[in-house]
């Protein structure tokens, strides 16, 4: 087959970006005070959270909301958003040719993302709520902006998705002010559907490519009758995953999701990338998501446990596919060559393996086992990455181009 032409659209350049930048690095472009902030509070949030889960921590010691909510809110809403709006920011300005934020403008929104984390780990409430809310709308109306002065219609949907998401926060906190924890919970799931979504639309656009383009002798094929559906399909697990409902219907529309997310990763030719690790990363994450949405039609009909079929799609694919873009994409927009190293391998192991033994964990061994194992894997991955990507993020290019 041949290779798969790029399908991301690259603009007309800016004017504006044809004038050197010449403040801190660090604010050059999106991905990098995004993945820099997204990857500490990774390794932080999970620390504690392990820490109040085993005990180690008290919980009056903890954050603003009550423990299980601040973790399901913060790697949603903190950590994966991050990364999220670093990604597009940075991709961004390759799809349009127009400049994203960038020097003071990309600090405060950093700075912004920063407060809310910090406020509700701390409080007070009011405030982090106030801060936490404004941060998603805040964004996607900037991208929105920018795609639209492009006329970038097709990446319309991606700052929409930011809009939604947004939404959805502040539904969450509007719940929980009401006193309707179960409704909070449902938000919560929706905005990990959501994410999923999201990793579903840009991986069904660049693992295949990545893959042709990087493996000697993969085969990708695309099975036509799957792509028409996926997007659809996903949509409804991601509101099945909003509504209160259990039995059959859910329970269809989860497998109906999970066969054609299968029926995809089957045609990418997986088993070619195992000695290739920065494109064999990108195909375990996704492999995740058929498994979570299987998982998610069997506790539908009871058979099965919600929340670790949830972290099949949380720690599996989202933070799969995390790691995996950090890496990529810091790689290339420092100036680098697409080339892992110990630190990279180390690092997707280690979260695959987190995932797995967070899904397999709890009918296997010990609660305090599986989580304190699942934990220090996750926080070792993005420590690792950290002491590797810090001094790259924090200089300019290597090649001496802007970004």
């Amino acid at each position: 087959m041949p290779r798969s032409a790029p399908l991301l659209h690259i603009g007309q350049p800016d004017p504006a970006s044809r004038v050197p930048y010449a403040g801190h690095p660090v604010f050059a472009l999106g991905f990098r005070p995004f993945y820099l902030l997204a990857a500490a509070f990774a390794a932080l949030a999970m620390a504690l959270w392990a820490a109040l889960m085993t005990g180690v921590l008290p919980s009056a010691h903890g954050p603003a909301l009550a423990p299980l909510f601040w973790h399901a809110h913060e790697m949603v809403f903190g950590f994966a958003v991050a990364v999220v709006v670093g990604f597009l920011f940075t991709a961004g300005k390759n799809w349009t040719g127009l400049q994203t934020p960038q020097g003071k403008h990309l600090a405060a929104l950093a700075g912004l993302w920063l407060a809310a984390r910090v406020l509700m780990w701390t409080g007070p409430l009011p405030l982090a709520i106030a801060v936490d809310v404004a941060f998603l709308p805040t964004c996607g109306f900037v991208f929105l902006r920018i795609l639209r002065r492009a006329r970038s219609s097709r990446n319309y949907g991606l700052a929409i998705a930011l809009l939604v998401l947004g939404a959805v926060n502040a539904a969450f906190h509007a719940a929980l002010a009401l006193d309707a924890p179960l409704v909070a919970l449902r938000c919560l799931d929706a905005a990990a559907g959501l994410v999923c979504m999201f990793v579903t639309v840009i991986g069904g656009r660049v693992i295949p490519m990545f893959t042709t383009n990087a493996v000697p002798g993969a085969r990708v094929r695309r099975f036509a009758w799957a792509e028409r559906a996926m997007v659809p399909l996903t949509a409804l697990a991601v509101a099945a995953l909003a509504a209160p409902l259990d039995g059959i219907v859910p329970a269809a529309v989860f497998a109906a999701a999970a066969v054609v997310q299968a029926t995809r990763w089957a045609g990418w030719d997986s088993r070619r990338t195992l000695r290739t690790p920065i494109v064999a990363i990108l195909h375990a994450a996704y492999a995740f998501i058929p498994v979570g949405f299987a998982l998610l039609a069997a506790a539908a009909l009871g058979w099965g446990d919600r929340s670790t079929a949830l972290h099949a799609l949380t720690a599996g694919a989202i933070g799969g596919a995390i790691v995996a873009m950090i890496t990529r994409t810091a790689l290339g927009h420092t100036g680098r060559l697409l080339r892992t190293g110990r630190a990279e391998n180390f690092a997707y192991a280690a979260v695959t393996v987190a995932a797995l033994v967070r899904v397999a964990g709890p009918v296997l061994v010990p609660r305090n086992v599986w989580i304190g194992t699942a934990s220090a894997l996750w926080v070792a991955a993005f420590a690792v990455y950290l002491w590797s990507y810090t001094p790259w993020l924090m200089a300019p290019r290597a090649d001496g181009r802007d970004g």
